[in-house]
């Protein structure tokens, strides 16, 4: 029977305090700027909430001047004319801003707009549909699509029956260029003219079967009976097309392949360009099991081809994640992304020879992103961690390089996580900075050494503090080896009493392809406050195996998915709670979503002397049934045992602890089968467990239902009280109203 002694955690009266935490603290944090974006004319605009309401403003680097950006009493009222319903000047939710030739353009209620302040002229913009509704796994037979023009406009080339044609715009004639395409291995749409429109690359492609996802809709909102959903999904081990460069002369109707035995297993054939003087084309190849990835050129003369940069890797390329290339034509160099020294950074390469002709960036930190290569000044801008010795290796800096290798610069000092907006030219950069446990600050710098020109704003957190928030804590322990650093938070309840004992819950993400705990200032982030408040200590961390640190933490999971850096996790969690004793690491439970889910349920079928409860949503339970690029990323091909070790359906026998399994009846990003074959082992090991289908949902987290279900399964495993019976509105335990 369960008991609650104390009364005090996980009842009523902690629910309806966990759901005001939302409301309580929703727009509290004043000042702080969003939306910030660079103009035409070099000005800048950024829009920032006070206790009056939103603001838009427009900044003048050059003098400073801040102004506001329009007249919103005349916005407002010119828009509620146009819907015929009431806008609140200060409460206008105004996205994707630009000025552009005198008129301010802007994003309402998902309709595009375009005023002119002076004139107070207000005009509704066709929508243009970008394709966002696209399903990202389609996978198109690129056979279809429009001519393509040559550079002078004369002509346009065309798939037809497979084969490449060219029709001459002014007489309307056709030649057909190729004769070899057919169903089996035909020419693609992806037709790329020569700057001197004497010539054409495109890819010769074999295509592959696609395998289909089947989706069943059981209760539709549109009518009464199930619908069936299909989506193309290619997992691990499926087979892929091949692709084949290939060069056509139109004056000599010479042409020339390359050849496939240069990229065999291919993953991907991409990138295919010409080279500004035509006389070469080049296209990038990602060999399967991604250990190997290559820059191709093929001399268009002659059809030679060679490896112009050649990466590899004992473990993976992260071509996902790290990837970057920037050629400099007029130097016949290329600025390339690399970690093959253990860390990720950039180096210049003669082209000509695939030579090294300098690291531009070397040492035991990251460069995360490249933002703006000015050629013409030799000048590159990016983003980069782990370069201050005594920081959170996580924080992101900005840095500047010369293309000689000279003037390396930190261009950010404070001790925060650094958003960057570069001005186009690189004069200036608006800094925005904080942490989880320091409110935001904006200034305007200077591009060339750091400096600041002017404060915008600095947030004002006073009226979050009143409403009870308090910063979470920053945490840092050892990992598995007794050596690397590990980072994570640490969040309680607002009525938090050191004296007592707290269940712990780690809110899991462990995908490789990043790391995810918070840098920046984010009250309440991903709802973990609000799970607090029921009365536990809410921990997040990233261990090893995922990314932004160097290639030797990264190269954890590697074929190793499964491991989800759960040795460091445990760790930390033992140090945390020796710091903090009110921790009770007999009582830890973890939840996570996709990647996560997969891992909150590994927890207790691989540590289940750590981890006693866990609730996993939407999970690829194992890794071979997910989609083929993100898990062929990490795992490699071709598929064999170290897949069943990390697979949670292989392990179901192993369960001990307490789950809770929540899936979407139609997601389309995780299978769900994959929740299903590990719902049917865990029958067939006549384990118990919880499982909630939500109808009609995709790939979540359970939603508000999902959430409820969540927090009462903690509530009942970890404090060891019944939830609220929700039917009848009463805490059953304490009988709490």
């Amino acid at each position: 029977m369960l008991v609650n002694p104390v009364c005090s955690q996980g009842l009523l009266a902690d629910y309806k305090r966990a759901d005001s935490l939302k409301a309580a603290w929703k727009d509290k944090v004043y000042q702080s700027p969003s939306q910030i974006k660079w103009q035409e004319a070099n000005v800048f605009t950024y829009a920032f909430r006070d206790e009056q309401g939103i603001h838009y403003l427009k900044v003048d680097p050059e003098t400073t001047n801040k102004s506001p950006l329009l007249d919103q009493v005349k916005l407002a009222k010119a828009i509620s004319e146009e819907l015929k319903e009431d806008v609140s000047p200060t409460e206008l939710q105004l996205s994707q801003i630009e000025i552009k030739d005198g008129l301010i353009s802007f994003t309402y209620k998902g309709e595009k707009w375009e005023w002119e302040e002076d004139s107070e002229k207000l005009k509704k913009k066709e929508n243009q549909d970008n394709g966002s509704s696209r399903y990202w796994g389609t996978r198109d037979s690129e056979l279809e699509g429009p001519p393509v023009q040559s550079p002078d406009k004369k002509k346009e080339a065309f798939i037809r029956d497979y084969n490449v044609f060219v029709k001459d715009l002014a007489t309307g004639k056709w030649e057909q260029l190729t004769k070899d395409g057919n169903l089996g291995e035909y020419y693609t749409t992806n037709l790329k003219w020569a700057p001197d429109g004497e010539k054409l690359a495109v890819f010769m492609m074999r295509p592959a079967a696609v395998r289909k996802l089947t989706l069943i809709a059981s209760s539709p909102e549109d009518q009464l009976q199930p619908k069936v959903m299909e989506r193309d999904y290619v997992k691990p081990g499926d087979a892929l097309p091949i692709r084949q460069p290939v060069i056509i002369d139109l004056e000599s109707k010479k042409s020339w392949k390359a050849d496939l035995n240069l990229m065999p297993d291919q993953f991907s054939l991409n990138r295919l360009n010409w080279s500004k003087n035509s006389q070469s084309i080049t296209w990038e190849y990602n060999q399967r099991s991604h250990q190997r990835y290559t820059v191709f050129e093929m001399e268009a003369s002659t059809g030679k081809v060679r490896e112009v940069i050649d990466e590899r890797s004992n473990t993976f390329i992260d071509y996902s994640g790290k990837y970057y290339r920037k050629d400099l034509e007029d130097k016949n160099q290329i600025i390339w992304s690399s970690e093959r020294d253990g860390w990720r950074h950039l180096y210049l390469i003669d082209a000509s020879t695939g030579k090294v002709v300098r690291q531009l960036t070397q040492g035991e930190w990251v460069v995360r992103q490249v933002l703006q290569v000015d050629e013409e000044a030799g000048v590159i801008y990016f983003t980069g961690s782990g370069k201050n010795a005594k920081e959170d290796p996580y924080h992101l800096h900005l840095f500047r390089v010369g293309l000689d290798g000279e003037g390396f610069a930190q261009l950010t000092k404070e001790n925060a996580n650094h958003d960057i907006t570069l001005s186009k030219d690189g004069a200036y950069f608006i800094d925005h900075f904080s942490r989880q446990d320091q409110s935001p600050t904006t200034l305007l710098k200077s591009g060339k050494d750091g400096s600041v020109i002017m404060e915008l704003e600095k947030a004002s957190i006073d009226r979050l503090l009143s409403a009870g928030w308090k910063a979470p804590q920053i945490f840092t322990a050892k990992g598995r080896n007794g050596n690397t650093d590990i980072w994570g938070l640490i969040i309680t309840p607002t009525n938090f009493d050191p004296k007592k004992k707290y269940p712990v819950i780690e809110y899991i993400y462990a995908g490789p392809h990043s790391s995810f705990v918070p840098k920046s200032f984010s009250p309440n982030y991903n709802s973990l406050n609000e799970l607090a408040e029921l009365g536990f200590v809410v921990v997040q961390m990233d261990g090893m195996g995922t990314s932004n640190r160097s290639k030797a933490f990264h190269d954890m999971a590697w074929k190793n998915i499964g491991d989800a850096g759960f040795p460091d996790r445990i760790a930390w969690m033992k140090a945390a709670a020796k710091a903090n004793p009110y921790m009770d690491l007999d009582r830890v439970g973890i939840f996570g979503t996709s990647a996560g889910g997969q891992s909150a349920t590994g927890a207790l079928l691989f540590h289940p002397e750590f981890y006693k409860v866990a609730v996993s949503s939407c999970g690829c339970h194992d890794n071979r049934m997910d989609k083929i690029w993100w898990n062929e990323q990490w795992m490699g091909f071709p598929s064999g045992d170290h897949y069943e070790k990390s697979s949670n359906v292989v392990h179901a026998g192993n369960l001990t602890g307490d789950l809770l399994l929540m899936v979407g009846e139609v997601d389309d990003n995780v299978d769900p089968s994959s929740t299903y074959q590990l719902v049917d082992q865990l029958i067939k090991h006549e384990k118990v467990f919880e499982f909630l289908m939500v109808p009609g949902m995709g790939h979540s987290s359970g939603g508000t239902y999902g959430e409820r279900k969540r927090r009462d399964f903690f509530v009942k495993h970890l404090l060891g009280v019944e939830p609220p019976d929700w039917n009848k509105g009463a805490c059953v335990a304490c009988e709490v109203d």
